[in-house]
């Protein structure tokens, strides 16, 4: 996908960014938006895998409660700890201190520093981070699962002895203070901070649980013990592990791990018991490209009796059948839904539509208030209300088809939701009538307690902070010598074992030249389908049409020429099934309806409806949107790096505008369509409960009648030539940090065996994050950056290198000049024993990770056919890096790449350099 224009809807990309942001970290974990439905109640209404059936669980002498959940979908295991207690618990005027000490606990405990630890992680090969929420504190690792027992030595000693020095804490106040400010830059953060201080007024959730620079400032390693001290105990957390485990042999692991950890007393915890709030209105500029009307109002928490009900209202008010989606295809709204953010004892719902940039907010608004007021007095579809709880029912199956998935519903459903197991939720929402939801809705969609906010799409300057809010933590510190491992680390790390081949999917041709691949997988009853049309829109969209693939992408959300819209909708509520359609399709299916709903997948991407009237409100919101877009500050950013490293005629320098896709006619869409959208460019990955002759049975009778017409089209971009060095500066005034990227085209692709050497050697350089180069020299030895890191981007012809990093405007160039002297040094001297076995373990370590969840295969094998590489290029890989010296590295970089030909590209509010 190097260099291609994203196909997504700039209006439903925007409002995904708020939704997820303002909800998406509290979103109900069992899926309070979930899209699927069958006219009755599924057979299998308790999944083995979320149920108390085969989960060894316990409960230990010093309190400590453990439930193990087997899952063979790969070799990988996740430990999720949970640790009962959050920022509802800190003392007043400290809201930040269960958020410290969270990142306090990558800083190292007795019998593992924070240098082993930084080490073990890298070494491991997995991944590995924590959140802090207003009730429970969360630290997960997925490896191998051969390494369980480090997995858990690690969270021992980590319950049982932290460090906690104040020279520790001096140095990641600086680093915590510093993620507070990036996330005060998103505007979706600052709306939360708000909504919470008013919804929460006087309780616990008051204050999120991020923190403020002025507690912070005033906290201490003492008051940071203090907190450890009385709340992070055995008896005060639950530990859940999921993955190809013997439960018998691991309950015994755990017993010798944690056992001598020693219980504690708890103190009495806060009550939480918002009032209802008088209805107020809040105003925000941004920088988003639409703007937004949001009404915010009270609900459950998670552990309520309401909850499932709650859960189900939530579901009828984002149905695409339902009235507020309804905004979208009437033209009313860029994009409209409902969002629900339960916290463990309150939440709040959040209605939202969004408005192109200068458009009416008021009429917005009202639009939204008409809907949920209608809602309120005459109550809710009772079809609607049945169909979302068999779509909460059904929506269960899936959760076994992630390893990490799976350990994040068992320890919400512990920790948040106080149930034995995920499973207990079928009867609750079994018992939900469309008389209680009626009920609820009757209540909470009360005006006299709503929040409501218009978020105003202004040129003001504000970043757009996608990567900030939400983002991963950056936590500990990196090593800048060889690291000696603990003995019981050491022994099972140090040696690097010769990589086995990896099992190979089922692949096969369906007679119109669809590329089929097919990964069984039994951990669950049900089927996953992901497909991909390889498309160029800058090579394929006729000229001064730039627009027309927008327009035809989000047509597909329309219908069929079988079904209108809301019956297409509804086909999917009757099996169940979860469908999208357009370049990227899918299907997520229960296993006795595979066929059924394949039926309607084939049916959307071959027979879509297209419909003219569809066309005229798709057109006009498509080029609302774009007219945002284009001033974005992302945007102008994303632009600025094509320009710097492209040559000026390259076809992804094409831009659609609000006039080009004004100028695209329905016509224009039908020919683009039956142009682009070819089987002999089409790849389908099905993994599941599925055998490969019955995938391919389906398959071939679903689509088997699409047929090509004409020779298949070039669509590779042509080859680029080597960039130079250059500076671009996107203004963003009022930002505090400079947002920068370094970058240069490469003069190989993925199918150059060299690019193997290129990806180890970045492991070590800037890809290893905590153990890599860049981050110990930019931010651990100098703290001129908060985050760094490097990467390669490939393309079928196309390959590029970028350097990325946050840094002060003062210290933009002194970062970017030890950039590059790292550079130079991979160049100038192989990389040490030490870096290289490390870089080596990490990489090698990770491959079965990409098994660990089935949408990670299919992702996988879409993207490796999108290159056109083979789909053993992860165990071609492995021998790679396996066999690699430091001279191949070495030489890797010194052929391709090109430190004094990075061009500069800046967004913030530094002068040129």
């Amino acid at each position: 996908m190097i260099f291609r224009k994203a196909t997504i809807s700039r209006a439903r990309a925007a409002a995904l960014v708020v939704g997820v942001a303002l909800c998406g970290s509290a979103l109900s974990p069992l899926g309070a938006s979930a899209q699927v439905a069958s006219p009755s109640m599924p057979s299998v209404l308790v999944p083995p895998s979320l149920s108390s059936a085969q989960v060894v669980r316990a409960t230990l002498p010093n309190g400590l409660k453990v439930v193990i959940v087997p899952n063979k979908l790969a070799p990988v295991v996740t430990t999720e700890i949970n640790y009962l207690v959050g920022s509802a618990e800190v003392p007043k005027g400290f809201p930040g201190t269960a958020h410290a000490l969270e990142h306090m606990m990558f800083r190292g405990s007795k019998g593992l520093d924070k240098d082993q630890l930084a080490a073990v992680g890298t070494r491991l090969g997995g991944s590995y981070n924590a959140d802090t929420t207003e009730d429970v504190t969360q630290y997960f690792y997925t490896a191998q699962a051969q390494d369980l027992p480090v997995l858990l030595k690690i969270e021992a000693l980590r319950m049982n002895g932290l460090t906690l020095s104040e020279a520790d804490w001096n140095k990641e106040r600086g680093a915590i203070e510093q993620e507070v400010s990036r996330d005060l830059s998103s505007p979706a953060y600052r709306y939360l901070e708000q909504l919470q201080a008013i919804l929460f007024a006087g309780t616990p959730y008051e204050h999120d649980a991020l923190g403020t620079r002025p507690s912070f400032d005033k906290t201490t390693a003492a008051d940071l013990r203090a907190f450890y001290e009385k709340w992070y105990g055995p008896n005060n957390a639950v530990l859940v592990i999921v993955g190809d485990v013997n439960p018998v042999t691991t309950l015994q692991l755990v017993e010798d791990t944690f056992g001598s950890v020693p219980r504690k007393t708890l103190p009495a915890r806060h009550k939480v018991a918002p009032v209802p709030p008088p209805a107020k209105t809040l105003t925000l500029a941004t920088d988003y490209p639409v703007g937004f009307a949001t009404l915010a109002f009270p609900m459950p928490g998670s552990s309520s009796a309401d909850f499932a009900t709650a859960d189900i209202l939530s579901d009828v008010l984002s149905s695409q059948r339902g009235a507020l989606y309804g905004l979208v295809p009437q033209g009313k709204a860029l994009f409209a839904g409902f969002e629900y953010a339960p916290k463990k004892e309150a939440g709040f719902g959040l209605a939202l539509a969004a408005f192109p940039k200068g458009g009416d907010a008021t009429k917005a608004m009202a639009d939204i208030r008409g809907v949920l007021e209608g809602i309120r007095k005459n109550g809710v579809p009772a079809d609607l209300v049945e169909a979302a709880k068999r779509r909460e029912i059904a929506q269960m199956q899936f959760a076994a088809n992630s390893v990490s998935g799976l350990a994040s519903t068992w320890s919400t459903a512990l920790a948040f939701q106080g149930l034995d197991a995920p499973g207990d939720l079928v009867a609750a929402y079994q018992a939900v009538t469309p008389e209680a939801v009626n009920r609820l809705a009757a209540t909470l969609l009360n005006p006299a307690h709503a929040v409501s906010a218009v978020l105003t799409p202004e040129s003001s300057g504000n970043p757009v902070s996608g990567k900030g809010f939400g983002g991963a933590e950056s936590f500990a510190s990196s090593p800048d010598k060889p690291v000696k491992l603990p003995d019981w680390a050491e022994k099972a790390l140090l040696k690097l074992d010769k990589p086995e081949l990896l099992s190979q999917p089922y692949v096969s041709t369906l007679s119109n030249g669809i590329q089929l691949i097919v990964w069984p997988s039994h951990v669950s009853h049900t089927i996953q389908v992901s497909g991909q049309v390889r498309q160029t829109p800058s090579l394929q969209q006729p000229e001064g049409k730039d627009g027309v693939n927008d327009v035809t992408e989000a047509l597909f959300s329309y219908g069929t020429t079988h079904y209108d819209r809301l019956a297409f909708q509804k086909a999917l509520d009757d099996i169940p099934a979860w469908e999208s359609a357009g370049s990227s399709f899918s299907l997520q299916v229960l296993t006795p309806d595979f066929a059924k709903g394949v039926a309607l997948l084939a049916d959307n991407e071959l027979h879509p409806a297209f419909a003219e009237k569809d066309f005229q409100v798709v057109r006009q919101q498509t080029a609302q949107a774009q007219a945002g877009e284009l001033l974005s500050p992302d945007h102008l950013f994303s632009r600025a790096i094509k320009m710097a490293v492209l040559p000026p005629k390259d076809p992804t320098l094409r831009e659609a505008t609000p006039q080009s896709i004004m100028s695209v006619t329905h016509d224009d869409v039908l020919a683009y369509y039956k142009k682009v959208w070819r089987p002999d460019l089409t790849t389908i990955v099905v993994t599941g409960d599925i055998s490969p002759e019955k995938a391919q049975a389906v398959l071939e009778q679903a689509f088997g009648g699409w047929k090509a017409e004409g020779a298949k089209p070039n669509i590779d971009l042509p080859a680029v030539p080597l960039s130079k060095a250059s500076h671009a500066q996107v203004p963003d005034k009022s930002s505090v940090q400079d947002e920068v990227v370094l970058a240069e085209t490469l003069g190989l692709t993925a199918a150059h065996p060299d690019h193997f050497m290129l990806q180890l050697g970045n492991e070590v350089l800037g890809g290893g994050l905590f153990s890599s180069r860049l981050y110990r020299d930019l931010r651990v030895k100098t703290g001129y950056v908060y985050t760094v890191g490097s990467a390669f981007e490939w393309g079928r012809t196309r390959g590029m290198y970028t350097v990325n990093y946050g840094a002060d405007p003062d210290k933009v160039g002194k970062a970017q000049a030890a950039a590059v002297r790292d550079i130079k040094a991979m160049q100038s001297a192989p990389p040490s024993d030490d870096e290289l076995a490390l870089a080596k373990a990490s990489l090698l370590r990770s491959l079965p990770l990409a098994r660990a969840s089935l949408d990670r295969i299919a992702a996988q094998y879409l993207h490796l056919s999108e290159l056109g590489l083979p789909l053993d290029n992860a165990d071609r890989g492995a021998q790679a890096y396996y066999n690699a010296t430091g001279a191949d590295v070495q030489a890797a970089f010194r052929q391709w790449i090109r430190p004094d030909d990075l061009a500069s590209i800046v967004k913030g509010p530094a002068p040129a350099l």
